[in-house]
């Protein structure tokens, strides 16, 4: 029996929403076997991160060494990667790997607002991660950091898109959940581009949404799909999950992972 194997190189998140604790349901429920690497251990529940401690570097790289050497990996997703030492490794070991299924969630700020990406490290982000992601999938508020441009439109979507490809990813996936109307998602590759809409959903429980959607694409790239073909599974992952809600806390709730498994058997 050959099973997809995806690893998740990114936080960890105490309530359960977000973090290696999302990626490693959503790796589950997509049937992918799934691995991790923390990199922090955050202190999370719905209202907000009360806490964040970064692990030593020689504790990320001793994990990703032992999981990649033995049990292999068909794809990798990094999440939470808070400081530029942490950012370097991540990216010197996807070399030193030859990993080419790599996207990155540039994970920045906390639901709640709290900072989970150092301002010194966007820089770094940049510079040596997404020359080597296969896909890359920033909401906007992490589009306009990282192309230091208000995002107002679709259109203005698709020309962060191409900015954001002149960095050095393979496909750039921009989400479109903070515009009003349709959650609109602008996938560009370089050549095409590809809209993925679905209807809005009222709900203040998304804890974890970036999180669990990159994992979604991870998982299916893991198992030998496409990029628009992982992209569209993902879209409906998370779709799924958000209007399916736990409603569970009493701040920004999580998602719910099972969501989309229920429905396929439906």
């Amino acid at each position: 029996m050959t099973i997809a194997r995806a690893l998740t190189i990114a936080g960890s998140d105490s309530g359960g929403g977000a973090g290696i604790q999302a990626d490693l349901k959503t790796f589950t429920v997509l049937g992918v076997y799934g691995m991790s690497a923390l990199t922090a251990i955050t202190v999370q529940n719905t209202l907000g991160v009360h806490g964040i401690y970064n692990l030593p570097l020689e504790a990320i790289e001793k994990q990703i060494d032992a999981v990649v050497t033995d049990i292999g990996v068909d794809a990798v997703k990094t999440g939470m990667l808070s400081q530029v030492p942490i950012i370097e490794l991540a990216a010197a070991k996807i070399r030193q790997h030859r990993i080419r299924n790599l996207v990155v969630d540039p994970v920045m700020v906390a639901k709640g607002g709290a900072r989970l990406l150092e301002a010194s490290a966007q820089n770094a982000l940049i510079e040596h991660l997404l020359p080597v992601a296969q896909v890359v999938t920033p909401n906007l508020p992490e589009t306009e950091v990282l192309i230091e441009r208000e995002i107002r439109t679709v259109d203005d979507m698709r020309e962060a898109a191409k900015r954001i490809l002149e960095f050095g990813p393979r496909t750039v996936v921009v989400k479109g959940g903070h515009l009003a109307g349709d959650a609109v998602d602008i996938v560009y590759d370089g050549e095409n581009f590809y809209e993925l809409a679905s209807p809005r959903i009222e709900t203040r429980h998304t804890h974890g949404t970036g999180c669990t959607f990159s994992a979604a694409v991870t998982a299916e790239l893991a198992k030998g799909k496409n990029v628009l073909e992982a992209v569209s599974v993902a879209k409906e992952f998370i779709t799924c999950a958000i209007s399916d809600s736990l409603e569970l806390g009493g701040g920004h709730g999580p998602t719910n992972h099972w969501a989309y498994g229920k429905r396929k058997q439906m």
